[in-house]
């Protein structure tokens, strides 16, 4: 297994450097078009799960205190049966996301890969921000944090004991903070921290208008007290963007958005909700259907049909691979959690060219190619493509065949 890992490694640190290296001045992509290093009629965004990184609050929560966030579920996690690829080691480290140094590596990286946007969760609770220092004190102090554009998924769901894995399943479902957000809170405190983000020259914007991605619209209805107070707090945030110099708000939903009332209706279409709180786009967090396949390859076939919804509810869709699912390490006193069979780079390769495919087929000209990946490193998911011990850099490479140079 040694060499293999020094094999790909080596291969991979030859292919993903040519094309960082290559720019020894670069300027900032305009936007909608792709860093120097991707192919440059699509944007792919890579999702980050901001966890890795010794944050104030996991103590509030009483977990992680090794001090390395939630690293310590992946070197902590055992193998379930024999096969079981656990515990995954990253070949860059344990490194703190909160680390300018360490991200700006990243980020080359994703660049020489043909990504060109990192989408990051995004969080608050309580009246504060949570997980926000790997974005703060990580990618934007990054030095060449302007060759990649960024942007914001409001990950709006409740915390509970997901992940703290020395509780049991019993109490995993135990809710420690809500997710809730009042309109005057939204309004007062959350709007003025947005527009700070919106304002960076390199936050991703579409037609001149920075996007915001939510996860869960119902739990947005549950904290503003009804639809209406919510469709008002969308429609006061679109103000501000213009007010901003901006051409408005691109509100994305990256759920689908179950048990979301609408004013006068409780159990409106998806089409109706999408119209009722100005949604102008749909993807998703990760492939859809998990309930139907838990082989990859089937899995992977199903999202066509899933992304052809999101068009006709949501009028422009933009496709989602998902690199697979093991989120074991979360769970280690249950004896098995439901695991994503088959996975390799060569059939999410082929899941990278089918999204292309369907891009150029449905996302109307004067749009971007946006194609979204999950993830860059949601390693307690078995979500990655950040190199490490079993495939070492194949998945970045494999996007790199797809959308590199």
């Amino acid at each position: 297994m040694k060499q293999k890992i020094t094999y790909i490694l080596s291969a991979g640190c030859a292919l993903l450097s040519a094309c960082a290296t290559s720019q020894s001045n670069p300027s900032i992509p305009e936007q909608n078009q792709t860093a120097k290093c991707g192919h440059n009629s699509y944007d792919v965004a890579a999702i980050v799960w901001p966890a890795y990184h010794p944050a104030e609050r996991w103590k509030e929560l009483g977990i992680f205190g090794d001090g390395k966030g939630e690293w310590q579920n992946v070197y902590e996690a055992k193998p379930k049966f024999k096969g079981h690829m656990q515990p995954i080691v990253p070949l860059w480290g344990y490194e703190s996301e909160a680390d300018p140094v360490a991200v700006a590596r990243k980020i080359d990286a994703a660049l020489a890969a043909g990504i060109n946007v990192f989408m990051y969760d995004w969080y608050w609770y309580g009246g504060r921000p949570f997980l926000e220092e790997a974005l703060n004190d990580g990618f934007l102090k990054a030095p060449n944090n302007e060759r990649m554009k960024f942007f914001l998924m409001w990950a709006n769901h409740d915390v509970d004991n997901l992940w703290n894995n020395k509780i049991g399943e019993d109490k995993k479902s135990e809710i420690h903070w809500s997710a809730d957000v009042s309109y005057d809170e939204f309004t007062k405190v959350l709007v003025p921290r947005f527009i700070k983000y919106f304002q960076k020259p390199n936050y991703y914007k579409i037609d001149n208008k920075p996007v915001l991605s939510i996860f869960l619209t119902k739990n947005l209805v549950r904290g503003m007290g009804g639809a209406e107070n919510a469709k008002k707090a969308i429609e006061f945030l679109d103000n501000e963007c213009k007010k901003a110099g901006f051409a408005g708000l691109h509100f994305m939903s990256m759920n689908t958005p179950w048990d979301t009332p609408i004013a006068g209706n409780k159990n409106p279409t998806y089409a109706q909700v999408a119209k009722y709180y100005g949604f102008e786009s749909r993807s998703a967090y990760n492939f859809d259907g998990w309930n139907k396949s838990d082989d990859y390859k089937k899995w992977s076939s199903l999202q066509p049909a899933f992304w052809d919804s999101y068009k006709k509810d949501f009028g422009l869709a933009f496709p989602i691979v998902s690199t697979g699912w093991d989120n074991n390490p979360r769970f280690p006193e249950k004896d098995f959690t439901k695991i994503c069979e088959g996975k390799s780079p060569a059939e999410y390769e082929k899941a990278l060219r089918m999204a292309k495919d369907w891009a150029d087929k449905n996302i109307p000209a004067g749009k971007p190619k946006l194609i979204f990946i999950n993830a860059w490193n949601e390693w307690t998911e078995g979500e990655y493509l950040e190199p490490d011990n079993f495939y070492g850099y194949e998945y970045l490479n494999a996007t790199a065949r797809v959308f590199g140079k």
